[in-house]
């Protein structure tokens, strides 16, 4: 492995301290360490793929829900007119 040499500042709460240097402790890493391979396993890209695909399923399921949820109003606007059309029948004789 290589030597490092660089240092990437990065500010964190107390209480971040405390548990990013309690989960190295029970890894028996060093801090430095336990970032870098935490750094080295992150996979933005896979998350996006999966939040993107979610993001798709849902828009589609939110149209098909719009759809069945128009057609029910059609169909119950449809049938208070009939309704309302017999009713009107009904009074006229």
């Amino acid at each position: 492995m290589a030597t490092a040499t660089e240092r990437i500042p990065v500010l964190v709460t107390p209480q971040e301290k405390a548990r990013i240097a309690m989960m190295a402790r029970e890894a028996n890493l060093s801090m430095g360490e336990y970032l870098r391979r935490a750094a080295a396993s992150f996979s933005p890209s896979e998350d996006e793929r999966l939040l993107l695909g979610m993001i798709d399923q849902m828009t589609a399921t939110t149209a098909s829900a719009s759809k069945a949820i128009d057609k029910a109003l059609a169909f119950v606007a449809e049938s208070e007119a009939r309704i309302e059309a017999q009713e009107r029948e009904a009074r006229s004789s």
